[in-house]
């Protein structure tokens, strides 16, 4: 990150207007909600490709330090209703886009999430070998992690699980690089939460009314995930400003190397393949009969081989992901 500024000098994102400020959190939210529903993108490099990212932080450590300014309050009231939107509407598409064309939504998460590595690394530079070393962590625990993920598949979750989702998903909008989406596919709770936000979409805007009993039954896996992401949002982002303060190197090279290893579990040639009758499901040996009721998002994932054309078009949607990312931060413009 680049050095503080003296303390007579605003810092960049102080000098906009507030109405300018507003706009580009209008428009961070917004990515940032969809970010925080595909895999591999990090809502906080949304923020950092708007050109937020340094405002959002401020705002949250003086929220969470009671110095309500008018400022703060209005920028994360714009960040957070313009993400709340967009995880509303797009919860249910995105799901099933995951879950029908997996390849083609992985190779554009790859793109999307190596293009926000000059973002981060705009902050990093100059390298040193603290940087580095921050970096060969980062990068190793998200190998690490998606070798442990290999063919998992949706699992039941717990109440505690679920405030460690909501934990994550916080991580993902103060940390840039980490993606939430891609911690829940590792926790096992992506399509689960995707699906409660979609009907309680549904409870809300149903024909008939509001339906209280599936608004009931979704708030069972939300309620958890929203007090998790409370938690997280305060207490990450006050850790966040602690380690950039004292230990910036280190820390800014951790999350340049999660941004990058994130890549190691976003495969793109998985498919989701159909059970048969003695499989193993959430501890149930399933029957003949239990595989008609069996949801495609709980089917077992497996590599395959791609044909020349799926390599191609790979490519080309990697490309298009990572030039996306890079065009956001040119809206976005430069803050540094």
């Amino acid at each position: 990150m680049t050095d503080p500024a003296p303390a007579d000098e605003p810092l960049p994102h102080e000098t906009l207007s507030l109405r300018t400020l507003s706009l580009r959190g209008l428009l961070g939210g917004s990515l940032m909600g969809l970010a925080n529903l595909v895999p591999g993108i990090s809502g906080g490099t949304m923020l950092l490709a708007a050109g937020v990212y340094p405002g959002f932080i401020a705002a949250i450590a003086d929220v969470t330090t009671l110095n309500l300014r008018r400022r703060s309050l209005i920028l994360l009231g714009v960040i957070a209703g313009a993400a709340a939107l967009a995880i509303l509407l797009l919860a249910g598409p995105t799901r099933a886009l995951v879950i029908e064309q997996r390849w083609i939504m992985y190779s554009l998460f790859i793109g999307l999430t190596l293009g926000g590595v000059p973002l981060v690394w705009r902050l990093a530079r100059p390298a040193s070998a603290a940087l580095w070393a921050g970096a060969a962590v980062g990068f190793a625990v998200m190998v690490a992690m998606a070798m442990g993920d290999s063919g998992r598949s949706d699992t039941e979750a717990s109440t505690a699980l679920l405030v460690v989702s909501g934990m994550a998903g916080a991580g993902a909008m103060i940390l840039p690089g980490i993606s939430g989406g891609y911690l829940l596919l590792l926790l096992g709770q992506y399509l689960p939460i995707l699906g409660a936000i979609d009907s309680t979409k549904q409870a809300l805007l149903g024909d008939g009314g509001p339906d209280l009993t599936l608004l009931v039954d979704a708030g069972t896996v939300l309620a958890p995930v929203a007090v998790g992401v409370v938690v997280g949002v305060v207490g990450i982002s006050n850790l966040l400003r602690w380690t950039l303060d004292r230990f910036p190197k280190p820390t800014l090279g951790l999350l340049l190397g999660l941004l990058v290893g994130a890549v190691a579990g976003l495969w793109p040639f998985q498919e989701g393949v159909a059970p048969k009758p003695g499989d193993v499901l959430k501890g149930r040996v399933l029957t003949e009969a239990d595989l008609a009721a069996v949801d495609a998002e709980d089917w077992r994932v497996e590599r395959f081989d791609p044909s020349g054309g799926q390599l191609g078009a790979s490519l080309a949607l990697i490309l298009l992901g990572f030039g996306a990312t890079l065009a956001i931060d040119r809206i976005g413009g430069d803050d540094d």
